[in-house]
């Protein structure tokens, strides 16, 4: 940790000394439309990549130029097309990136005295960067969007590919998981009410602030720093229970009712209504399940595992019957790849909990009951899992891999018609650059022309 720090160190010291020999010989070295590439920010961009170990293919000072020169092409062509960032995410990305450089140098205090500038200017300079990255994916994304071979386009893309170029795929898995949360008492669930009957009574007799007591207590705690607030969302972006009370909510100053939902439950208040979309707080306390509620669950899954050993039932018709996890109860508990949209897992994409009880398992056991964490809700669930297939590693192929070759195919279709893209703007945006900084063999050679 503390090599990292003085690295980290050394790193920010030397891009604020070269920020500031810069700054008095800084000048604009390119014109793309009507934004300005300065020395400066090419300096800077170096000092990151130099420090982050990234590997600069060519001259520094021809491939960052046109690198940035490429950024300004998609942030212009989303300004035209009315794209943005998402304020919310990009805040939360910040704050993460803040806290990381923090907890690394060891203060605010130092962050400041390294970078020689408040935390509210190098916060507000990570805003902008990290605003440009998410806008420059979504405009990618836009024009890659209709890019959708057919399966007979993949096919033959895969017998123009030789066999050592393709990839070795990793031991893959398939998993059905039967998991549900331990019950909960009454007397707890009561408990729950009765603190955000509370909140309610406090927040509408004006003793106490929403957005403060959501940052206290609120147990959703991405929202809970931004004082409960989630942002614009439509109907379909939020669980229905929840949804339903939300967009009914017309008075800001009032707070709703108790919901209960799959994460526990809430009250809400009103920011402010959009057309179709909603912007509102909301705090989440969530149910405690007790050591011995833990235990009867999973003597409960014990007996279920059982059953199906001793051929009484199957693992489908158990999942069926008692999971209460909906991205699996209606698929006979397969566990869906989120990176891949298919069945199929490395043991690195798996949940934690569930890698190590499928490990030691053959194809058609069933593991012991365990308990892990459910991410989707943060929350505590009891769970038995099925090795339901694997495939040994071995180099990709359509039988196993689809997915993987049809990846493959979109990721080349997709470079080919950013390329283009950017042919054609070059042809299309005004484009400066000072004669010092043309001698360069640049990835594409129109600029300027």
């Amino acid at each position: 940790m503390r090599k990292q720090l003085l690295i980290l160190s050394f790193f920010l010291l030397a891009i604020f000394a070269k920020a500031q020999e810069t700054n008095i010989i800084d000048q604009v070295i390119w014109v793309v439309g009507d934004e300005a590439i300065l020395l400066s920010e090419v300096e800077e961009e170096r000092l990151r990549m130099q420090y982050e170990g990234v590997q600069v293919p060519g001259d520094p000072y021809c491939v960052i130029p046109e690198q940035i020169a490429i950024q300004r092409l998609f942030l212009h062509q989303a300004e035209l097309d009315s794209i943005y960032a998402n304020e919310l995410t990009v805040n939360h990305q910040v704050d993460m990136r803040m806290n990381y450089y923090i907890s690394q140098i060891g203060s605010k205090e130092k962050l400041e005295e390294y970078f020689r500038k408040p935390a509210s200017q190098i916060r507000e300079e990570m805003v902008e960067q990290v605003t440009n990255q998410m806008v420059i994916q979504q405009m990618r994304s836009k024009l890659t969007e209709n890019i959708k071979p057919t399966p007979a386009e993949i096919e033959r893309y895969y017998k123009t590919i030789p066999q050592d170029s393709l990839p070795t795929i990793p031991i893959q898995v398939e998993v059905q998981i039967l998991s549900f949360v331990p019950p909960v008492p009454e007397s707890e669930k009561e408990r729950i009410k009765r603190q955000l009957r509370e909140f309610t009574e406090r927040v509408n007799s004006g003793q106490a602030d929403f957005a403060m007591l959501a940052r206290l207590y609120s147990e959703d705690t991405e929202s809970a720093k931004r004082g409960g607030e989630l942002g614009f969302v439509g109907r379909g972006q939020l669980v229905s229970e929840f949804a339903d009370v939300a967009f009914n909510l017309n008075d800001p100053r009032r707070v709703s009712k108790i919901v209960e939902t799959e994460y526990g439950y809430h009250i809400i208040q009103l920011i402010e209504k959009k057309g179709d979309r909603i912007n509102c707080r909301h705090i989440l306390l969530k149910p405690r399940i007790s050591s011995d509620d833990r235990t009867k669950a999973l003597e409960q899954l014990e007996s279920i595992r059982d059953t199906i050993i001793d051929g009484k039932g199957t693992f489908e018709e158990a999942v069926v019957f008692f999971s209460q996890d909906k991205n699996t109860s209606k698929n006979a508990g397969n566990m869906i790849n989120l990176n891949t949209n298919s069945t199929k897992f490395e043991y690195k994409d798996l949940p934690s909990e569930v890698a190590k009880q499928i490990y030691s398992l053959k194809v058609g056991e069933i593991s012991k009951p365990f308990t892990m964490i459910d991410e989707t809700k943060n929350k505590e669930v009891c769970a038995i899992v099925k090795l339901k297939s694997q495939v040994p590693a071995h180099k990709a192929d359509l039988e196993h891999d689809f997915q993987v070759i049809k990846q493959m195919l979109e990721n080349q279709l997709s470079e080919e018609l950013i390329e283009k893209w950017i042919i054609q703007k070059q042809k299309e945006i005004y484009v400066h650059i000072e004669p010092s900084w043309t001698g360069c063999e640049f990835q594409y050679p129109g600029w300027g022309l």
